[in-house]
């Protein structure tokens, strides 16, 4: 078998190939045995931006409609993806080639977590190389033999007594390493909800309407020790990330209490 060439797409009457790829790596799966796996991972690497997949000897033959059918949007991926029969030839035109692997190794080789491996990925099809990272048959793995053509290993920190990963799951793995490799996400944003953050001065004035709430109550006892509890409740007041919808909140809230307090000693 050969590679697959890509389709052809016209415009305006005329033949076009396909658009140029960005810099990223090809992942290549070897041997897999389900086409339901090929299209999970496919669509897993659709979900992360990637769309360079290599298929070597696939155990029920290409193409395959399971896959086409579990890749649901990135059939478009399968669509160019190229098919080997071997995985010398599948690599052929890279310059780094990473395995990954969950067993023990007797050879000597970089081993690393996929978010190590994707950052020096990013690293080296930056300065022009070809990469490649390879993904074994869903009941083995990669033999020895396939791992002795890689210059380094992926292994993902997994439970040791049930360390076997499902193809998609550690295609979708590396895929969401490489993109958070190339994009600035902060671990953690804060939706505002059409608010800002509450000012200094709006918080003053919130602290000041409860203790004004509470002297009235008689909150501030006994007096020698007012001081301090008024500074602890300021306290607690600069340690919450109060938005100005919070503090507005507040205020109706002590409000609607004092005139609950009030309507109930008119009755009594």
């Amino acid at each position: 078998m050969g590679r697959l060439k890509p389709p052809l797409r016209r415009a305006n009457g005329l033949a076009m190939t396909q658009s140029p790829v960005p810099a990223q790596p090809v992942f290549v799966l070897v041997r897999p045995q389900m086409g339901e796996n090929i299209g999970a991972a496919a669509r897993g690497m659709w979900n992360f931006g990637l769309e360079r997949m290599r298929i070597v000897s696939p155990r029920d033959g290409w193409p395959n409609e399971r896959a086409v059918a579990l890749a649901s949007g990135a059939g478009r991926l399968l669509d160019h993806a190229g098919l080997h029969d071997d995985l010398p030839g599948a690599i052929a035109d890279c310059t780094y080639v990473f395995a990954t692997t969950a067993r023990s190794l007797g050879i000597t080789v970089p081993i690393m977590t996929p978010e190590q491996a994707m950052v020096q990925v990013r690293a080296m099809l930056a300065t022009g190389g070809r990469v490649a990272v390879v993904f074994g048959p869903e009941r083995s793995g990669l033999d020895n033999e396939d791992i002795a053509r890689a210059n380094a290993v992926i292994s993902v920190p997994v439970n040791p007594d049930f360390p076997s990963l499902n193809l998609a799951q550690c295609v979708l793995l590396c895929a969401y390493e490489f993109r958070r490799a190339g994009v600035p996400t902060p671990p953690e944003v804060l939706d505002m909800a059409r608010t800002d953050f509450a000012s200094a001065a709006e918080i003053a004035a919130l602290g000041d309407h409860l203790e004004g709430v509470l002297e009235e109550a008689g909150f501030f006892f006994p007096a020698d020790k007012a001081a301090r509890m008024k500074r602890n409740l300021r306290q607690i007041w600069s340690r919450l990330p109060l938005t100005r919808a919070d503090v507005g909140t507040l205020h109706g809230m002590f409000r609607q209490i004092v005139g609950w307090a009030e309507r109930k000693r008119g009755k009594s």
